[in-house]
């Protein structure tokens, strides 16, 4: 809502796969936010574009072990989620602004999308 950055318009021209998390992330700032009246159905409808993959213990095992750098809780959940799509040979790459999470990802081998 205050980002500088954007990702390119063909983000939305790949399949999208995020952790659950990432529904409670953005309703939580929308509604901090008081925009729930404003840009509801706009979120609904963002957020039904991106299969949401479960917070299950087979997808958060992942968390329980070290990563190769530090990282945040919320990042080792989305990372798990990309590490449990990658381990059942569905091609994801992780799309981030942020530097610490790229930078576990590519420890991790994991690809990166290009948001450039």
């Amino acid at each position: 809502m205050a980002e500088d950055v954007r990702p390119p318009v063909c983000i939305w021209e790949v399949s999208l796969f995020s952790s659950r998390l990432l529904e409670y992330e953005v309703w939580t700032r929308i509604n901090a936010r008081g925009l729930a009246q404003d840009l509801g159905d706009s979120v609904s409808l963002a957020l039904a574009r991106i299969a949401l993959i479960e917070l299950a213990p087979p997808v958060l095992e992942r968390v329980l072990r070290p990563f190769p750098s530090p990282v945040r809780t919320l990042d080792a959940i989305h990372l798990a989620s990309l590490s449990f799509l990658l381990g059942r040979g569905i091609k994801v790459e992780l799309a981030s602004y942020d530097a610490r999470m790229n930078e576990a990802a590519v420890a991790l081998g994991f690809p990166l999308f290009s948001l450039s």
